[in-house]
């Protein structure tokens, strides 16, 4: 079994050797790891790199740590000390996540937390350095995150003015929920978190607005391993009830900032889990400014490929699938499929986008249809022979096009899309169902293993 020494004894020699033996931090860092590795000690748990004064051969994370509890106890503490302590441990707690951990393992995260508790007098710079510092100690570190520091988040955030302490606050709750299941359900569970957070979408800041979705976003998230079933749709549920028209609506407010706008269409499109969303969104004005936006900003990458999803979360509902065919989609589909159909992240979110506007609708399949966009999707899978959900996402978007509108199959044939769906087959094996089924419906020749066969007959009686 290994030899193991704690973070202290590592460091106390480092100090030693700094201040008995005058070498320089790095001599004194080399020599301590020399010295260690000589008597067989491992040092996987060791932080090697910490920043140390030179005149102390102290780690100045652990020095502005203690330095901050000591001036919470005096009083009239000067401010800047305060802040200069703050600004160190931000800066440690950058470097990477152990660095994080034995700040808050050293009380640096505790003590945050309490000071924000306790002292009402803070001002907006004093908040915003210990806002920064608590972000960047949670920083990939969610399970600091507790019901005390979600009281006074919540309690920042009722009473944040300030433009970059309302964003840092944000910032907060959004890093508590990355990873980690627990404390987006606590959060959610809190009776007072969308009362305090909902008001800021009536806000005029950019900044604001994108951390307000941005959260909204974190809370919905379903990336925690340790959690078996997580409640991902229940709280985007919750969300879409109590914001998604005021969401929508912001949409026509920001019209002239494509950054936040594609911010927008995203947070609309993670929250629109539900059918009668679908509507609340187009009668929010949604669905009109999404394909003014693709008009507005055809070049914009970011812009069009966030309308395609969002198009596709709102042909959930069949009347508004209906209605979005209807309001002039096609077209601008296929033109910005054209367009920009080298892109292969873009393709694959226009694709899937047709795939679903074209499932069970024989007439928005024929309004596609008419606008050439089969040629467009036969190009984009010769573009991408090597993306397997380019193939894919085409082979369902032909496959429902073609289902129920038998008329065009001799076009999607005429134009060369067997010879590159057998191709597809032949290059991916894994969505082997997906191409059968487009070279089926296309009526085209194709074999289709029998999945199961009884061995024996089977008598039954009628007594």
């Amino acid at each position: 079994m290994a030899k193991v020494i704690t973070q202290e004894t590592f460091d106390d020699v480092v100090k030693e050797n700094i201040v008995e033996f005058s070498m320089s931090i790095e001599e004194a860092r080399e020599e301590t790891i020399k010295q260690f590795e000589a008597q067989g000690i491992h040092l996987g748990n060791i932080i090697k790199d910490l920043n140390v004064n030179p005149d102390t051969g102290v780690p100045l994370l652990n020095e502005s740590i203690e330095e901050l509890k000591r001036l919470t106890e005096t009083k009239d503490a000067d401010p800047q000390m305060v802040f200069q302590h703050l600004a160190v441990i931000t800066e440690e707690c950058k470097l990477s996540v152990p660095h994080r951990v034995l700040a808050a393992k050293l009380g640096a995260y505790e003590f945050i937390v309490k000071r924000l508790t306790s002292d009402d007098k803070l001002d907006d710079e004093a908040l915003h350095k210990l806002l920064t510092a608590a972000n960047a100690i949670i920083n990939k570190q969610p399970d600091v995150f507790n019901h005390e520091s979600l009281a006074v988040a919540l309690k920042t955030l009722k009473a944040a003015h300030d433009t970059k302490v309302a964003c840092e606050a944000m910032k907060w709750l959004q890093k508590a929920c990355i990873l980690h299941e627990m404390n987006r359900q606590m959060i959610m569970e809190e009776n007072q978190t969308i009362p305090s957070i909902k008001p800021f979408l009536a806000r005029s800041e950019p900044d604001v607005i994108r951390n307000t979705c941005t959260l909204f976003r974190y809370l919905i998230l379903d990336d925690d391993i340790r959690v078996e079933f997580g409640k991902a749709h229940e709280h985007a549920r919750q969300l879409a009830g109590e914001t998604l028209t005021e969401i929508t609506q912001l949409l026509t407010k920001f019209k002239s900032d494509p950054d936040l706008i594609s911010d927008l269409m995203l947070t609309i499109a993670s929250l629109t889990v539900r059918n009668e969303f679908c509507q609340t969104v187009e009668e929010a004005g949604g669905l009109k400014f999404i394909l003014d936006a693709m008009v507005e900003f055809p070049d914009s990458m970011k812009i069009i490929r966030e309308a395609c999803k969002l198009l596709k979360a709102l042909a959930g509902n069949d009347t508004v699938k209906q209605h979005i065919i209807q309001c002039g989609a096609a077209p601008l589909l296929e033109s910005a499929l054209n367009r920009h159909k080298d892109n292969e992240t873009f393709a694959r979110h226009a694709l899937a986008c047709i795939s679903t506007l074209a499932l069970r609708e024989p007439n928005n399949s024929k309004v596609l249809f008419e606008t050439g966009i089969s040629e467009t999707i036969i190009q984009t899978m010769k573009i991408h022979p090597k993306s397997k959900i380019i193939q894919r996402n085409a082979a369902w978007a032909v496959r429902n096009m073609v289902s129920r509108s038998r008329d065009q199959c001799d076009t999607f044939v005429a134009q060369g899309i067997e010879d590159v769906l057998n191709q597809a087959l032949a290059d991916h094996p894994s969505i082997t169902q997906d191409v059968k089924s487009a070279l089926r419906d296309l009526g085209c020749k194709v074999h289709l293993n029998e999945e199961w066969k009884a061995t024996s007959e089977i008598q039954i009686k009628n007594d």
